[in-house]
């Protein structure tokens, strides 16, 4: 696993970080924001969000004397290609399985025999 897909999903491996992250979701917000109606306090969400920014998963910008934090979807790259990497192989094995069993079609249309072959 590569260095960007282990901290992807250390971050996400906090149940606190994934409820922050899904609260950026809706657009940037400051720590006060975030942390309302958090089981935890204003300095543990700014821990949180440490963790989130070091991972890539968070962006953060000045708000005059605020920061506000926002999500950065394109980080999540790296645990989908995690995740896709495992549907890579079944789904090979599915298409080929697929392929060898699936029945040859007739020549021509139902609509077609018919005709040809009137009742």
């Amino acid at each position: 696993m590569s260095e960007p897909e282990d901290a992807v999903l250390d971050a996400l491996g906090d149940r606190t970080r994934r409820q922050v992250l899904v609260r950026l979701r809706g657009g940037p917000c400051t720590v006060g924001e975030i942390a309302a109606g958090l089981p935890v306090s204003r300095p543990a969400v700014s821990q949180h969000l440490r963790v989130l920014l070091d991972a890539g998963l968070v962006v953060a910008e000045a708000d005059g004397t605020r920061r506000r934090y926002a999500a950065a979807p394109a980080a999540l790259e790296p645990l989908r290609t995690f995740a896709d990497a495992f549907w890579d192989t079944p789904l090979a094995r599915f298409k080929q399985q697929a392929e060898m069993t699936a029945p040859t079609e007739p020549t021509g249309s139902r609509h077609e025999r018919r005709r040809r072959h009137p009742r």
